[in-house]
């Protein structure tokens, strides 16, 4: 847990959340997020607000669900916010090293104080008692929390809060939100994560999403979505009367000039050009966008987000286009296509030979856009992958995407420590069984190296890259995992970075290699909390 000492002030607190049922431990139910007889019961959340003054009531939101982005989209407005100079409250999830990284308020977009956090939930914690008691013990973790942030936009009186619904959104605990206090609604993508606590097809999660979409309230569209898809979100909105404004108008056009380095870390150099006639009419120019998230999804992100500030700009919100340009240009998320800094990969062990990426990617498009980063930042050097996952993932295609293109030289699967425990890990020999089969399936020579510690001498460790090298002078992919008893540590990244350099020769002025750590934001966390420690 981040924060030290310090945080040791909510252990209180933290002893209280643990007595909840946690669904993010142990799994949703089927069913839940549907808007039907088995979805979450909002009610329940409402009567916990009223006695809390519903808090929600006292600021307006911006509101944003989607299965991918609108962790992305949500930073982004909100910094473009904060430039503005506005008091933003701003409600995400989930978080690496501390749950007080789910609210930020105020200019600085950094977790809650502890003091803040503190206060607001002992001042609650009267009333949060008497509903659970109300409830028959039926309140959960996110409920409550979700309850504590509202509450604190509230005492900080913010003068805008920018929410993120946890799953789906109909039946979302934050979609208590009505239409007297939404500024906009916001849907990124549509994908089948959550596919049978969302009702088990796209279509449904779709119907589930378009859930936030509140009466004559207008809702901003990222995408790209298939004509299906985007008509189902359509309807909904014109059900309610409300204006659709697309990120993937006509309109738009967005393209990635260039990618760059600055201190260590890549940053791609943006055109962003927003020109929509239909529904609202909505235009910028914005040049030379440096974006320190990097991807063609990112760009999409940053444009959704954009449309979005403009839609608010619409509708009475003062944003200039300086504070829009900057606010893209601030926002940088931990965990999500992460680049350590040359000092923090000298923390790990690393040389100057290799970088290290960290991205909690862990569906089968999240893959595919990390895919496209490394083939862009890292077109020719070697590459190493190290991955841990949780056990309800889509591994083959997972595992499809990051083998394809570029292909890596080294691949060593490894147990996340996945809330829930060990009954949601998937064992890492199970992980490499998956990533063997599906390399022979895509027709790359792959060698399986056994079992590897993060431990081993660099000696031991080089003999290994060199008895399976690419002697037959075709990509050989060398994979290998940890004993399923280990879970992951930081030696690993060394002993990744040894193998991969060593797997092609370590020549004069070979392109420098990359090791990205992936596959759950839970394995990304342990390397983050890592270096905080040290």
């Amino acid at each position: 847990m981040a924060g030290g000492d310090e945080e040791g002030q909510l252990g209180d607190f933290f002893e209280y959340m643990e007595r909840l049922r946690n669904y993010e431990r142990s799994g949703v139910p089927r069913g839940a997020g549907t808007d039907s007889d088995d979805g979450f019961d909002l009610g329940r959340m409402r009567r916990l607000l009223r006695r809390l003054g519903d808090p929600h009531t006292h600021f307006p939101a911006v509101h944003i669900a989607g299965t991918k982005g609108k962790g992305s989209t949500a930073a982004f407005l909100s910094n473009i916010m904060r430039e503005q100079g506005y008091n933003v409250g701003c409600y995400s999830s989930p978080h690496l090293l501390t749950i007080r990284e789910r609210i930020s308020v105020g200019n600085d977009g950094g977790p809650v104080p502890v003091g803040l956090l503190s206060d607001v939930f002992d001042q609650a914690k009267e009333a949060i008692d008497e509903s659970i008691e109300s409830e028959n013990g039926a309140l959960t973790h996110f409920e409550v929390f979700t309850a504590l942030s509202f509450l604190i936009f509230s005492r900080e009186n913010v003068d805008i809060a920018i929410v993120e619904a946890g799953l789906g959104g109909a039946r979302d605990a934050t979609n208590v939100i009505q239409s007297t206090e939404l500024a906009a609604s916001v849907i990124t993508t549509v994908g089948r994560e959550h596919l049978a606590a969302l009702g088990g097809s796209l279509q449904s999660i779709a119907i589930a999403k378009s859930g936030i979409i509140k009466q004559q309230r207008p809702v901003v569209i990222g995408g790209p979505f298939s004509a299906n898809i985007e008509q189902i979100i359509r309807d909904r909105a014109f059900l309610t009367q409300s204006p659709v404004i697309s990120a993937c108008d006509p309109g738009i056009k967005s393209i990635t000039k260039f990618i760059d380095w600055d201190n260590g870390k890549p940053y791609q150099c943006c055109d962003l050009s927003i020109d929509i006639l239909k529904d609202m009419p909505l235009s910028i120019e914005l040049r030379d966008v440096n974006l320190q998230l990097l991807g063609e999804h990112q760009r999409q992100n940053a444009v959704t987000a954009s449309t979005t500030a403009l839609c608010l700009r619409h509708i009475g919100w003062g944003i200039s286009d300086a504070s829009i340009q900057a606010g893209l240009e601030e926002t940088q998320l931990p965990g999500r296509s992460q680049f350590l800094t040359q000092e923090e990969a000298s923390e790990l062990g690393l040389d100057e030979a290799s970088t290290v990426l960290i991205d909690g990617a862990h569906t089968e498009a999240s893959a595919k856009a990390l895919s496209e980063v490394i083939k862009t930042v890292r077109p020719e050097g070697p590459l190493a992958l190290i991955v841990g996952m949780a056990n309800d993932k889509e591994h083959l295609a997972f595992a499809e995407q990051l083998l394809s293109d570029p292909t890596p030289d080294v691949v060593l699967l490894t147990e996340a420590s996945i809330a829930g425990g060990a009954s949601r890990m998937m064992p890492a020999s199970s992980l490499k069984e998956v990533w063997m089969a599906m390399a022979r399936n895509l027709g790359i020579d792959c060698v399986d190296i056994g079992t590897i510690s993060g431990a081993q001498a660099p000696e031991n460790v080089a003999e290994l890259a060199r008895s399976s090298s690419r002697f037959s002078g075709k990509p050989t992919v060398m994979i290998g995992c940890q004993d399923d008893a280990v879970p992951f540590s930081c030696d690993l990244i060394r002993a990744a970075s040894h193998l991969m350099m060593e797997s092609r020769g370590r020549n004069e002025g070979a392109s420098p290699g990359l090791v990205c750590v992936t596959g759950s934001l839970h394995v990304v966390a342990s390397v983050l909390q890592h270096l905080e420690q040290h």
